[in-house]
């Protein structure tokens, strides 16, 4: 039977969610299920993608499977309060389940922002750090949370300390969260201006690019999520990102449709009214790709009953192996460095200037 494509149909979903978030936050009424979804042009190329009932199958394999990955550590914070006004203002967002508005903790993190010499204030944002459908906030509306906590932490203290400079950190969750704020930052529609931000540390970031500066060895493809469309502009030169081998959260090949497309969707599970474009963009991406590399054959061999067996094969290594967990204990250069450490290091040379 002839379907729209899966990832066409999640852009129209998105669309309108989106719309109807839009139109019930300016109407200041709750949100509330919308009758006639609004219709979304899918991508060229989309209208020649027939999915097979397998395809739809490892699809649902995929998101759960994606929900289960992206569910793994978070973070803690305080708002920028009254007092002094630092040098250097960091705001660190952990990862999935590390945190929670009511656990605040600092998780993996701890490690580079403990201390930071010279005059430096340090808060960890406090956001639901959730994933999973059944939890209260699923992965897309916890992130969310995060991104407009940490935006209002900058803006209070950018309004408050006309000198102070700033650092974004994040780890998992917390990096695609931190990384798309210095993504607004460094194009121009950020609440600071770029020239104030000094560093960004990504640790396990989601939508790590091909192009972003890596600190250690090479790791293929990029983020589980796909990359920011745009990328950091005028912060691109202050941007480091850290995606240990074999982490399949920062670093899934180009040609595994599979999980980009369960990324995707993940990345769609709360959309923002403002990035319909994006989203459009992102899934132009996809199909192109899949285009280039042979078409819906290709894609239907990722999907098959085999193919779904030895990607959830795969799933279940990567989260016994706890390589995302071990950035603290990850050699990135040839001194030692863990990722953690040349982190704290970088910030430290930071700090001091």
């Amino acid at each position: 039977m002839s379907i729209r494509p899966f990832v066409a149909r999640s852009v129209e979903r998105a669309r309108s969610s989106a719309s109807h978030a839009g139109r019930s936050a300016a109407s200041g009424e709750p949100s509330a299920p919308s009758g006639r979804p609004t219709t979304l042009r899918a991508p060229a190329g989309f209208a020649r993608i027939r999915a097979s009932a397998s395809v739809r199958r490892g699809c649902g394999v995929l998101v759960s499977a994606a929900a289960v990955a992206a569910t793994l550590l978070t973070a803690t914070g305080a708002q920028a309060s009254s007092g002094s006004c630092p040098d250097l203002y960091v705001v660190a967002i952990p990862g999935t389940w590390e945190t929670s508005r009511a656990d605040p903790r600092e998780g993996l993190l701890a490690d580079v922002t403990s201390g930071l010499p010279g005059d430096v204030r340090t808060d960890y944002v406090s956001y639901p750090a959730t994933a999973m459908p059944w939890e209260a906030d699923v992965y897309g509306q916890s992130k969310r949370q995060a991104v407009d906590t940490a935006r209002a932490m900058l803006r209070a203290m950018a309004q408050r300390c006309a000198a102070t400079r700033f650092a974004l950190l994040g780890y998992s969750q917390g990096a695609d969260a931190a990384g798309d704020l210095a993504a607004e930052i460094g194009t121009g529609t950020g609440v600071v201006p770029p020239g104030r931000v000094d560093a960004v540390g990504l640790v396990a970031d989601p939508r790590r690019g091909p192009t972003d500066l890596l600190i250690g060895p090479p790791v293929p493809g990029a983020g589980a999520e796909g990359p920011r469309i745009g990328g950091f502009g005028l912060l691109t030169p202050r941007v480091r990102t850290f995606c240990a081998v074999g982490d399949l959260y920062c670093s899934t090949p180009t040609d595994d449709f599979a999980t980009r497309i369960a990324g995707f969707v993940t990345h769609l599970s709360a959309p923002d009214p403002g990035r319909v474009g994006t989203y459009q963009q992102e899934a132009q991406s996809i199909v192109g790709d899949v285009m280039a590399a042979g078409g819906v054959p290709v894609l239907q061999s990722q999907f098959t009953e085999t193919a779904n067996d030895a990607r959830l094969q795969q799933l279940r290594q990567f989260l016994e192996s706890s390589v995302h967990q071990g950035y603290p204990s990850y050699v990135v250069d040839n001194s030692g460095q863990t990722a953690t450490s040349w982190l704290h290091h970088w910030l430290s040379e930071i700090a001091a200037e």
